[in-house]
């Protein structure tokens, strides 16, 4: 019997459990955890992951400045360490099989030849009758000896040998009997042989002759309990590889044959089964859970679940491991056994293995996602149990009971289930935001000045482009559906993984948002002593904390931020790089309300500073700063025009200071300022100033260098704004572009054609040319008519809005849409191809996709006039269902009505008859948009198709009526139109109806439709 004690909070007491082994069983190392995330099906819990890399639209509401000064945090990896050759596909000639040996020197007893598929053997086995030739061993260990070098010539040497190799069947042979039976060679050496094997699997295993895999299915699971734990958990992956490859349905000893070792008087095997199935359950959940193997979970969970209280906490970790697995995709297998399953978590919380606390913690925070109903009545206690965990002096476990808050905040119940443990909570997570000691090893935290230390590639995060979707302007400061995840808390970019600091400030951040201002009262204490504290790492942790609450308590802190603003600037100047670098952030996170004050007071001393900073000597410094400098341009807009020589100075001059990977984010804080100021940047002086570093950067890069991406997107705004001041640079930036979309369709059609002898493109680089001849055609308007018309771009966009793609065909609708504005000639003749493509494309599946379909379609439609009847009943249809159907995001709604509006416009016959099915959410969509020219025409459609068909607006004439008093200054001729239907419907109803109607109408409605148009 063992002891199992319970950790008190959940009140269960001490109890005896029979062990399942005897006592005394040496311990093994850590279990491996599972990979996978929230919406990837079964997998643990999820890792918050705060994205970075390219701007991804919508407001900078979330957590971060464009990432808290960093990289991406990405997800936590769970790495199996095989990171070793990958051998090609490379078919075996069948028509000869050699072995090996005999290619190295003649016939060799003892290697046979493998037998055909379907040919008797003679032999039962054949591990029993294969024997290495000791030439070709040695050879192969002197290669894989080899292959541990750290000399980049020898390692691709070796790779190169490993490729002739793969040519023999039996080379893989070789590779398991070094792993599994050459127990006199050191553990790296076999390891690695049984990864390179893991590869060769992987890359060709359907080719592997049956003889082959029977060997290797044999070795494994004789080798399971191997006395070595690296050796064992290799042999785990090979098993777990083999049965990712759709094996275990021919493989049926398998699962049985595992299970059974479980019951193994032998440590060494019953661990080695343990862990094979805990990779199993993380890479083959899903068929574990089918009807084609008869549904082992059926078994297999049970069996688990006797394993929680075994004596081994290696054991007990893998056992929790693997039911883990099948939580968020709820099996059913452990849907019938949940309650068991959660009484034997609660027996291991107090656990004196990290690895098996940190697997309970996991369970705990899948089950709040999908059993939320089972651990209620246990709630108060699990709280109380998470906040002990939270504060586990492994930070592992620390981290795992940290993502239990976040998941918590998203349910409906966390405000009131929360609300009493607060005192405690709040000040647990503050103090996890502080850097650990690793954490500033690991930054190089007492590095001030690197600003001339090159970046290494590691340092470039991949990033990714964001296609050009169109939108339209709103009064006030509309909220759009998209957060832009340049906003998301990412802090630090060599530790970029998911960490204790990160986890704690989004939770804090997901809380706020949950408590608003009464999360005020436990946070505003310690802040006041935190942001004022003598040792850095303190002060900085209150400045994060500071940052962290901004959106959800913006009110409350209203009060404290004239105080606040000021000294945070000051921070700007501390000595302390990490602290110079989080102040960035948390003032972008503060901008809109610095540009809501007199610009003198905070604006200007803060635009000041941050300036200085873009210029710092340490990377980190002017990384944050230019993120959060491009916040303040976003909220600031032309509030900064009279500072734009100041502005534009200092970034032209990072251009001479800056490495490699801060220059991309130079790039994306120019294209934001030319974004905010529009045409006011289109001045001599400053396209003197800003124009040629910018080209000079263009000149260096091939068409193949992925920094062409930012620098496009950059280009992109800046034509866009500088408009008929970019003329002397369009041409070879509109070939170039031209030149990319050919090359990379080019490159797709031969890969399409022969995929084995070509490589796909990457069509990031199309995407972002089309984009930057968006910005061109928008920026130059008539001006590029001629280079339309000594190009091909117009056969070039036909094949790239059929491209399978959606964000090709999104970047080519978005060009549509500004080439039918800017040199309508040159589209006109092309109009009967591109019609059905677009009016295919009308599918909110894809809404980006969809919505710069339909704003072309509305911009061909005022070009075409009365030519588009043909093709109304292409697109009509699809509109009105789109802006009836629910939950549309508000972008595509207005820019379906104001399509509707504009075919109407020019097509009132074909359209009007519909009016009544699309009236009322055309009306709701558009009573938001600021008056401009589209607005314009979409009323002037819905005022004729009124004219047309008067009973289609009769049942929701309040609508219309709300719609028109959203105009502020309608032109001359518009303003008769509503006024004509106003009277029109006043005259046909009859004063006392009117008066009874307008009686419904809000206060400020019926005022307005009196004083502008007397009703």
């Amino acid at each position: 019997m063992s002891v199992v004690l319970h950790c008190s909070p959940w009140g269960l007491g001490v109890t005896s459990a029979p062990s399942p082994t005897s006592a005394g069983v040496p311990r093994g190392g850590g279990g491996r955890g599972g990979g996978g995330g929230r919406a990837a099906g079964p997998g643990p819990a999820p890792l918050r992951r705060w994205a970075a890399g390219g701007r991804a639209g919508g407001s900078r509401a979330a957590l971060g400045p464009r990432g808290l000064p960093g990289a991406d945090l990405g997800a936590r990896l769970q790495i199996r360490g095989d990171s070793v050759w990958s051998a090609p596909a490379r078919r075996p000639r069948r028509q000869r099989t050699r072995t090996l040996a005999a290619e190295l020197r003649g016939p060799v007893p003892g290697l046979r030849r493998p037998r055909l598929p379907g040919r008797p053997r003679q032999q039962t086995k054949m591990e029993y009758e294969w024997k290495p030739d000791e030439q070709g061993l040695q050879q192969i260990l002197q290669l894989l000896k080899e292959s541990q070098s750290p000399d980049t010539t020898i390692q691709r040497t070796v790779q190169q040998k490993l490729e002739q190799l793969n040519q023999y069947p039996d080379f893989n042979n070789y590779l398991i009997f070094v792993l599994t039976k050459l127990k006199s060679e050191d553990e790296p050496t076999r390891s690695l042989s049984g990864l390179i094997l893991k590869n060769n699997v992987k890359a060709h295993f359907q080719n592997f002759p049956n003889g082959v895999t029977d060997f290797i299915k044999s070795e494994c699971l004789n080798n399971i309990g191997d006395s070595s734990p690296l050796i064992r958990a290799t042999v785990g992956i090979l098993i777990t590889t083999i049965a990712s490859k759709g094996e275990l349905q021919n493989w049926p000893d398998l699962l049985p044959k595992l299970c059974s070792l479980l019951d193994s008087e032998d440590y060494n095997t019953c661990e080695g089964a343990f862990g094979a199935l805990q990779k199993i359950c993380e890479d083959s959940a899903e068929i574990l859970d089918s009807d084609v193997l008869d549904r082992p979970l059926n078994i297999m969970i049970p069996k688990f679940l006797q394993f929680f209280k075994h004596s081994s906490p290696k054991i007990r970790s893998h056992a929790v491991a693997c039911v883990n697995q099948f939580i968020i995709s709820r099996t059913q297998a452990l849907m019938l056994h949940i309650d068991s399953f959660i009484e034997n978590l609660f027996a291991l919380a107090g656990d004196e293995e990290p690895e098996v606390r940190k697997n309970v913690c996991r369970a705990l925070v899948m089950l709040l996602e999908v059993r939320m109903d089972r651990l209620l009545p246990h709630m108060h206690n699990i709280v109380e149990y998470m906040l002990q965990r939270t504060q586990d002096q492994d930070e592992n476990v620390a981290l795992e009971a940290c993502e239990f808050w976040l998941t918590l905040a998203e349910q409906p119940i966390c405000k009131d289930v929360l609300v009493r443990h607060l005192p405690k909570l709040i000040p647990v997570l503050v103090n996890g935001m502080k850097y650990s000691d690793i954490d500033i090893i690991l930054l190089k935290g007492d590095v001030e000045e690197d600003e001339t230390i090159p970046d290494s590639e590691q340092d470039i995060r991949p990033r990714f482009h964001r296609s050009r979707t169109v939108a339209q302007q709103h009064d006030e400061d509309g909220i759009e559906e998209e957060d832009d995840d340049d906003d998301e808390i990412d802090d630090d970019d060599t530790i970029s993984d998911w960490n204790l600091r990160k986890c704690s400030a989004a939770a804090l951040d997901v809380l706020a948002n949950v408590y608003r201002d009464e999360l005020l009262p436990h946070i505003l204490p310690l802040l006041k002593e935190l942001l004022f504290h003598h040792e850095w790492v303190v002060k900085e942790s209150g400045i994060l904390v500071l940052g962290a609450i901004a959106e959800g308590c913006m009110q409350g802190m209203i009060p404290y931020l004239p105080e606040l603003i000021p000294h945070l600037i000051q921070c700007l100047s501390d000595k302390k790089a990490l602290v110079r670098s989080i102040t960035c952030w948390t003032l972008s996170r503060y901008a809109h309300w610095v540009v809501s004050q007199p610009p003198d007071t905070y604006l200007k001393p803060l635009m000041t500073e941050l300036l200085k900073r873009i210029l710092d000597s340490n990377k980190r410094v002017q990384e944050a700063a230019c993120s959060a400098f491009a916040t303040l341009e976003e909220e600031a807009c032309t509030e900064l025009v009279p500072y734009l020589a100041y502005i534009l100075d200092t970034l032209v001059f990072a251009f001479s200071k800056y490495q490699h990977k801060n220059l991309l984010i130079l790039y994306d804080a120019i294209g934001t300022l030319a974004d905010s100021v529009g045409h006011h940047l289109n001045k001599p002086e400053y396209i003197q100033m800003l124009m040629p570093p910018l080209i000079q950067k263009w000149n260096m890069l091939k068409d193949e260098d992925k920094d062409l991406f930012p620098l496009l997107e950059c280009l992109s705004s800046v034509a866009t704004a500088l408009q008929s001041g970019f003329l002397p640079y369009c041409e070879p930036v509109y070939q170039r572009c031209v030149n990319l979309v050919q090359k990379t369709l080019a490159q797709a059609m031969l890969n399409n054609a022969q995929p084995d002898q070509y490589e796909a493109p990457d069509k990031d680089f199309m995407i972002v040319a089309l984009d930057l001849l968006s910005g061109l055609a928008e920026g130059l308007g008539g001006n590029i008519e001629q280079l339309v018309a000594r190009s091909n771009i117009l056969t070039l966009m036909y094949q790239c809005m059929q491209d399978k793609m959606p964000e090709v065909r999104q970047s080519s609708f978005a060009l549509l849409g500004d080439l039918t504005k800017a040199c309508f000639q040159h589209v006109k003749p092309c109009i009967a191809d591109f019609m059905p493509i677009l009016g295919t494309n009308l599918n909110p599946e894809f809404i980006s996709v969809c919505n710069n379909a339909t704003w072309a379609i509305g911009e061909i439609s005022i070009q075409m006039g009365i030519e588009m009847q043909p093709y109304i009943p292409m697109v009509l249809h699809q509109l009105v269902e789109i802006i009836n159907r629910p939950n549309t995001p508000k972008t595509l709604l207005e820019n379906t009505a104001i399509t509707i509006g504009r075919l109407g416009y020019v097509c009132p016959q074909e359209v009007a008859p519909m009016l009544q099915q699309f009236i009322r959410p055309w009306c709701t969509s558009l009573r938001n948009i600021r008056d401009n020219e589209e607005k314009d025409s979409a009323f002037r459609g819905i005022c004729t198709m009124i004219s047309v068909n008067p009973s289609g607006v009769i049942q929701d004439f309040i609508f219309f009526c709300d719609a028109v008093a959203s105009w502020i200054n309608p032109k001359d001729d518009l303003r008769d139109m509503f006024c004509k239907i106003l009277h029109g419907f006043k005259n046909q109803v009859g004063d006392e109806n009117w008066r009874r109607f307008s009686d419904q109408f809000p206060l400020p409605l019926k005022e307005r439709l009196a004083a502008f148009y007397g009703v």
